[in-house]
């Protein structure tokens, strides 16, 4: 998925100073894609711009879709980073400049390494489902692996936790001694959780991670805090286990990883290191570098980026320092 804000903000991250916050709940905010698609963006916030590597997070849906386009993200740039895209419900087909094309369907796990360059599309198709729901993912690619080439894998089964109290699906990482076959370039874990009715469960985590869950449906208390649908709460590092409870059934989106250790520069559809990095990237689309093939031809409906900034991007830590 794309970034479609007009006015994007440039983000740099990189290690926080202080020690993490135990519990901060933040709410995602409202956002446009298009004129039409509007989604929860829970990542980056002005307080916590990334969670381990993850450093984007869009929630879309549930939205009927049987008298509407759908999802209609057209050709587009990435760089530096990995997409992960999971739906809840309904089905999109991406397509992308590796000539992939694939039916992204609920429980399949589809993820595109922009590497040093990428265009890829996302669109509802003719045939498509009633419903869609969903969320888009990003991870942040280290520096030694982010100007590799790019490539994208699909994993059509994940493994399962079944436990009383809560079912999920491990899409990277291990959690509760349950491992996940896709890979990353730094320690991480993510897990799509659905909690039952009445359901409490503590989950062992590995403690030199940071954690968040974002709320899809429903609500739940994790630790002492409640966290409503859109709502994301951050659980800091240094925790041996996590407690959730839901009265009445909910599903989540939980997100950890080691800190990220380096800064990166996060504009757009871009994550870089620098400003002239930023810049550079958004010249070669314009003029359609080689970096960046078309999905079709030179003749598909593509993305433009947008007008950069009247002032040079500047760093800004990955933690608000007023936490």
């Amino acid at each position: 998925m794309s970034d479609l804000d007009l006015r994007p903000q440039e983000f740099v991250c990189g290690p926080a100073n202080r020690p993490e916050p135990e519990e901060l709940l933040l709410t995602a905010r409202r956002v446009y894609l298009g004129k039409t698609t509007e989604v929860a963006r829970a990542l980056p916030d002005a307080q916590i711009r990334m969670i381990g590597a993850w450093c984007f997070l869009d929630h879309y849906g549930p939205e009927d879709v049987r008298d509407s386009p759908g999802m209609q993200v057209w050709a587009h740039p990435h760089t530096g980073l990995r997409t992960v895209s999971w739906l809840l419900d309904g089905e999109v087909e991406h397509r992308d400049s590796l000539g992939s094309r694939a039916r992204v369907r609920p429980g399949e796990l589809h993820i595109m390494t922009a590497g040093r360059g990428i265009v890829h599309s996302e669109l509802s198709q003719p045939d498509k489902p009633p419903s869609l729901h969903g969320v888009q993912l990003w991870v942040a690619l280290a520096d030694f692996d982010r100007n590799t080439e790019p490539r994208f894998e699909s994993h059509l089964e994940l493994p399962s936790i079944t436990r009383p109290g809560i079912r999920g699906k491990v899409l990277f990482g291990e959690l509760e001694g349950v491992r996940s076959s896709a890979q990353s370039s730094t320690p991480l874990l993510g897990a799509d959780l659905a909690i039952a009715p009445g359901g409490v469960v503590q989950l062992e985590v590995e403690t030199t991670f940071e954690h968040g869950i974002f709320v899809v449906q429903g609500e739940l208390t994790a630790e002492s805090t409640r966290v409503r649908i859109d709502q994301l709460i951050y659980l800091g590092a240094a925790r041996r286990s996590i407690v959730l409870r839901s009265d009445q059934g909910c599903r989540a989106i939980l997100l950890g990883g080691e800190p990220f250790d380096e800064q990166i520069v996060m504009w757009w559809n871009f994550v870089g290191r620098s400003h002239e990095e930023i810049v550079a990237f958004r010249n070669d689309w314009q003029r359609r570098d080689l970096r960046f093939p078309p999905v079709v031809d030179r003749t598909e409906k593509v993305m433009e980026a947008p007008a950069m900034p009247t002032v040079r991007l500047k760093p800004r830590p990955r933690r608000s320092a007023e936490m």
